[in-house]
């Protein structure tokens, strides 16, 4: 193909990748690529949000619930630097994306242009790879890597940023050619048989053997390999909130979630198991507590694709590297067929303390205001745990991942590492359009709802039928609890005077309502669910309902507080 200019180029590699959609922002150091969007409207979808945050977030629940790439693009200054929450929540959850932003013209970097920034620089540390195209005959190149960068190996967010000249300047000849590998680039390491009989002997041996897996198995496309192993093995397991789905929530070997809000067995037993396996999972604060503390007396084996992990907070007896759905296959063949029925009893018995002490008050509360997980039960009855939850950040997410049910993988989709708040309404529209067929529902809450509350405006103009329901409390929430806990009840500059939510939801055009009585709640729902288009539910909860188990910060995993 001969002639064609380099913005052209750049839509023409797009759909080489099998790109079909993408969300952005235009501006004037982008133009040229969306002038040829224009001219490809057939065969690549855009969907404008309403600020680059909202794009990022909108790819990444695009890439979690599609298991594709999730692409943005953007024009550079302010609009490339607006992306970098998302690149850098995208980078610490290992989501694949890749972000597309324009530059000012090559003769004018440095200069301080209008709308210049170092974008390279800004993203540095937050992308698994970025690189700046000053010349068309790059881009084809450039493109490919990007790609298979952001897609292998452990996944994570690449930018390209592309100057307006090299935009402009005309191809001789295009072709373009999927990368296959990098020199020097090893996306997954090689397994070390030995380390499989090493730790397949320790499996064996172990009388109370414990598994916490995380989002590894997702992305890995092992679920089916993991339920075999942990089948045979017949060892409990837990989830961290990336991890979440990758195994049917009513599986009898699943007990639960780890971690500062996690269930009471898993935290305390934790410090307790002889044996603790990871799977694809990386030991970070929020799962491990104090490090001083955790799991001492076990024997560890680590299962992870990006050494980089294996020995950084918590030091493995046994690495075993490789994609997991690998390395899960090649181990069944050492293992012994076992169970460890008194050591699952013990997880039953942790669960029937947290569940007259936490659970039932919650789940099953009969006066006073509404609680959240009220809310996510009448959810799970109301959908029989098909649906896709999109969740933002604080006491809802910790409510909604306890308490929801899954029956299927990659239905669970939150900002972890990060902690963003304004992630869900977003990556709710991105998740939607990654798979149209599943019902997708975003519980957010009244403080992150208001960070990206201009993104109604992107589901009312995609017409992505999306459910939100927002557990309005009136407080921050998550902060409250620690101020209550913590700072004797000093609520500084945690409680908000909010808005008419419906009448704003209504002022989108999106079907609206609000609920504040029990008696109405499951009836609100049921009618939201059966909505065919975007819906908003508000509901009123209780202003002071606290999350417990809470392991408080610094302690260790078996401090767990009930109350």
């Amino acid at each position: 193909m001969k002639n064609i200019s380099g913005a052209e180029a750049v839509i023409r590699c797009l759909i080489k990748e099998n790109v079909d959609v993408l969300f952005g922002y235009p501006g004037g150091a982008i133009m040229p690529v969306y002038d040829e969007l224009y001219k490809f409207q057939d065969k690549v979808h855009h969907i404008l949000t309403r600020h680059e945050q909202g794009a990022t977030h909108a790819a990444q629940g695009y890439a979690r619930s599609s298991g594709k790439v999730g692409v943005a693009i953007a024009t550079s200054g302010p609009g490339a630097t607006n992306l970098v929450t998302g690149i850098a929540d995208a980078q610490i959850d290992s989501t694949p994306m890749v972000c597309i932003t324009g530059q000012v013209a090559s003769s004018l970097l440095g200069s301080d242009a209008f709308q210049e920034t170092d974008i390279i620089g800004i993203s540095t540390p937050v992308t698994k790879w970025n690189y700046q195209i000053t010349k068309a005959s790059e881009i084809s190149e450039i493109f490919a890597k990007a790609f298979y960068i952001a897609k292998s190996g452990r996944p994570g967010p690449v930018l390209i940023d592309i100057t307006k000249d090299a935009q402009f300047e005309l191809i001789e000849s295009f072709e373009y050619k999927k990368c296959k590998n990098i020199r020097s680039y090893f996306s997954v390491p090689e397994t070390d048989p030995e380390s499989l009989k090493n730790a397949a002997e320790l499996i064996n041996k172990a009388k109370k053997p414990f598994i916490v897996w995380g989002q590894g198995v997702i992305l890995g496309n092992a679920e089916s390999e993991f339920i075999k192993f942990i089948e045979k093995t017949g060892i409990p397991a837990a989830w961290t909130i990336l991890g979440l789905s990758a195994v049917p929530t009513e599986h009898p070997l699943n007990v639960g979630m780890v971690g500062m809000h996690g269930n009471y067995g898993p935290n305390v037993l934790t410090n307790e198991c002889d044996l603790l396996i990871a799977v694809g999972m990386r030991f970070d604060d929020r799962v491990t507590g104090n490090l001083n503390s955790y799991a001492k007396q076990a024997k560890i084996i680590h299962f992870e694709i990006d050494p980089a992990e294996v020995n950084k907070n918590v030091i493995a007896d046994v690495a075993v590297l490789g994609n997991v759905k690998d390395t899960l296959n090649d181990i069944l063949k050492f293992l012994d067929k076992n169970n460890h029925k008194d050591w699952i009893a013990k997880f039953g018995e942790f669960y029937e303390i947290e569940f007259d002490k936490v659970i039932d008050k919650e789940y099953n509360k009969k006066s006073g205001g509404l609680s959240m997980a009220e809310v996510i039960k009448s959810i799970n009855d109301n959908t029989n745990g098909e649906s896709i939850l999109v969740t933002d950040v604080g006491q809802h997410q910790m409510v909604a991942c306890r308490y929801t049910k899954f029956n299927q993988s990659k239905s669970n989709i939150t900002s972890g590492g990060l902690g963003t708040m304004g992630f869900a309404l977003p990556a709710a529209f991105g998740a939607k359009i990654g798979d149209p067929e599943r019902e997708v529902i975003a519980v957010i809450g009244d403080g992150g709802f208001q960070m990206t509350i201009q993104e109604l405006g992107t589901i009312f103009q995609s017409e992505a039928a999306v459910k939100i329901v927002i557990l309005n409390n009136n407080f921050l929430g998550m902060v409250r609890q620690w101020q209550q806990l913590f700072f004797d009840k000093r609520y500084a500059s945690t409680e908000m005077i909010n808005p008419d939510f419906v009448a704003i939801a209504k002022g989108y055009f999106i079907e609206a309502k609000k609920v504040e009585k029990r008696e109405k709640l499951n009836d609100e729902i049921k009618k939201m669910i059966e909505h065919k288009g975007p819906y908003l539910l508000e509901v009123i909860i209780e202003k002071e309902d606290n999350v417990f188990p809470m392991i408080p910060s610094g302690s260790s995993v078996s401090d767990v507080r009930l109350e």
